[in-house]
């Protein structure tokens, strides 16, 4: 086959390329992507949630703490623990950069949850 008069192939990611070089496109598609991203998210309402998205049982989980299987199902029904603890919890099923983010006056603010479980140094604060 040949190509029709005026017509040449242009490769997909040049085509792409010279449309994200506009400002405005490019701008568009950062919205389109925040926004996916967002939709992506997974809210999970209590532990349980988190480990099955790690395709984890409570046995797997209690192996990992070196804890018993009724252990694991106590921590995931409690009404509230030390955020060490939910730490530990969380490394055991998987997670990756543990963290929890609240909004203060507009600001969000993220607490990094592996900091708990770093060696405190003479002089920080208790």
């Amino acid at each position: 086959m040949t190509e029709p008069e005026g017509k040449t192939f242009v490769r997909g990611n040049d085509h792409l390329d010279r449309l994200l070089s506009d400002p405005l496109i490019a701008a568009d598609v950062a919205d389109a992507n925040a926004a996916a991203e967002e939709l992506d998210r997974t809210y999970a309402m209590n532990l349980a949630m988190i480990r099955k998205a790690g395709q984890m049982t409570q046995a797997e989980v209690a192996k990992k703490l070196g804890v018993g299987q009724g252990v694991v199902s106590r921590l995931e029904n409690r009404d509230d623990m030390l955020l060490s603890t939910l730490f530990d919890y969380l490394m055991a099923t998987g997670a990756e950069g543990a963290s929890i983010v609240v909004t203060v006056h507009g600001h969000k603010v993220e607490l990094d949850l592996s900091q708990l479980r770093r060696p405190r140094t003479e002089g920080s604060a208790a």
